[in-house]
């Protein structure tokens, strides 16, 4: 609670001196625009409005609050503590986001909605409808419920998952709740959309089953073969997530016999996640594209840095965040030339749709350029599609949507989580997390959003004078 305040004292001191800055530059700026309009008049076509420019202001001032925190370590550690707190299960009416109608009000009206997209269906609506309206291909959605595991404790935590297993026969209730969900979040979607799925939020019979490399409990498996077939109905894709390595052996058994079953003909409807700061990826990676090449089916490749740092095995992860960046980009731009490993030199490469989840503007860029490039010059590549996460990197989101052609690319996505307060503890932690240790980026956020700032107040003042 300190720190929020705190952040919000923050955010109004950082509006004053904005202020102060605009009235000692509005002319300067308005002139400047000028002289740059004239000297770039025969040049190549530039962005007339700024990257940030499509936030709505409710939107930028939260997010300048969350920013705020979020670059100031005193701050960030201070919401970190309070955020783990608050995930702790059996909490008290006083510590309860669900019950407390203050704490629940406080974090709903910052962290929750920078983050968030709903509580239920008609707020999720309401969020997807706002980011395709700021020019969003459309979003990816996935429900909260997931399972941690804590290697330094060597225990796995259920979030909004019930406590105790309820099972009659073959039946089991944290699966179907988990099938529900999963369900509501699909119909909540449209064509061209894609579900982001964590399977762990079918419980510990599943978590269990994937921790053991055993299969799944049949219950499960039916309620994983509705959701793709009603996926495929109503044209939108899976994004199946990586998550805590402890199960991430079983859940990449099963993602892989959905592409078997649904990923044809050059068009993935299943994506794998695949996580660079993890040193086994390089081999997983040339298994699955062996497969895929050997089986005939698109290999559905989604590439992200990885969010599970705080949980998994140290030793798993590589020594440095270059090695992971350097791994990254030689997997995007390797699937991008058709060229990983032996594949695309001494083996033929397969069938792959590639989606991008990065926060990291050079790798997005570089990777779209080189989409365009080898497009322009007839080479072969593969479908790329980008995406950040709701609530962060704006700049890198919108500074992608500038680039927009004629034929709608680069394709660009926001991917939100929905449910309940407490079901979303764990996101929001992780998210949390990620900004600690994402220093650079989030001082550069905390820059971009304050630059946008003081370029509202600019305009402002300039119709004011006239």
């Amino acid at each position: 609670m300190s720190s929020l305040l705190t952040g919000m004292s923050e955010l109004l001191v950082s509006g004053r001196r904005i202020l102060s800055s605009e009235s000692r530059h509005w002319r300067f700026a308005s002139t400047s625009a000028s002289t740059l309009k004239a000297s770039t008049s025969k040049a190549l076509p530039i962005a007339t409005h700024a990257p940030l420019s499509a936030l709505p202001t409710r939107v930028l001032l939260r997010s300048l609050l969350v920013s705020t925190i979020s670059s100031k370590p005193l701050l960030l550690r201070s919401s970190l503590w309070a955020l783990s707190i608050l995930s702790k299960p059996n909490r008290g009416f006083l510590l309860s986001v669900d019950r407390n109608p203050v704490l629940h009000g406080i974090l709903k009206k910052t962290f929750y909605e920078q983050f968030c997209a709903g509580e239920n269906g008609a707020e999720t609506k309401a969020t997807i409808q706002e980011l395709k309206e700021m020019g969003f291909r459309g979003v990816i959605m996935t429900y909260a419920k997931e399972t941690v595991f804590d290697h330094s404790t060597k225990t796995a935590h259920g979030l909004g998952i019930a406590a105790s297993e309820s099972q009659e026969g073959y039946y089991c209730t944290n699966i179907e709740a988990w099938r529900k969900g999963t369900m509501e979040t699909v119909e909540l979607l449209e064509s061209g959309d894609y579900l982001a799925v964590k399977l762990t939020g079918a419980g510990p019979l599943v978590t269990e089953a994937f921790s053991s490399n055993n299969i799944p409990p049949t219950q499960f498996l039916e309620a994983l073969e509705e959701v793709s077939s009603r996926c495929r109905e109503r044209g939108v894709r899976i994004l199946v997530d990586a998550e805590s390595q402890h199960f991430q052996w079983g859940i990449l058994c099963v993602t892989l016999d959905l592409m078997r079953k649904y990923n044809h003909d050059g068009y993935a409807l299943v994506y794998n996640t695949y996580q660079a700061y993890l040193k086994s990826t390089p081999e997983t990676l040339a298994k699955h594209l062996t497969a895929a090449h050997q089986e005939g089916f698109t290999l559905g490749l989604k590439l992200v840095r990885g969010a599970y740092m705080a949980s998994d095995k140290r030793s798993l992860i590589h020594d440095t965040k270059e090695d992971t960046d350097n791994a990254y980009n030689t997997f995007a731009q390797g699937a991008l030339k058709q060229t990983i490993g032996d594949f695309g030199t001494k083996t033929t490469f397969p069938s792959v749709n590639l989606f991008l989840a990065s926060h990291n503007k050079e790798s997005v860029m570089n990777a779209h350029h080189l989409h365009q490039q080898r497009t322009a010059a007839g080479l072969p590549t593969v479908p790329v599609g980008f995406a950040q996460l709701h609530g962060m990197s704006d700049e890198v989101s919108f500074s992608l949507l500038a680039l927009k052609d004629s034929s709608g690319l680069p394709e660009v996505y926001k991917c939100s989580t929905w449910g309940t307060m407490g079901e979303c503890l764990a996101y929001l932690l992780r998210r949390a997390i990620e900004n600690r240790d994402a220093v650079l980026r989030t001082t550069d956020e905390y820059n971009a959003l304050k630059a946008e700032v003081r370029r509202r107040l600019g305009a402002m003042f300039s119709v004011s004078r006239r």
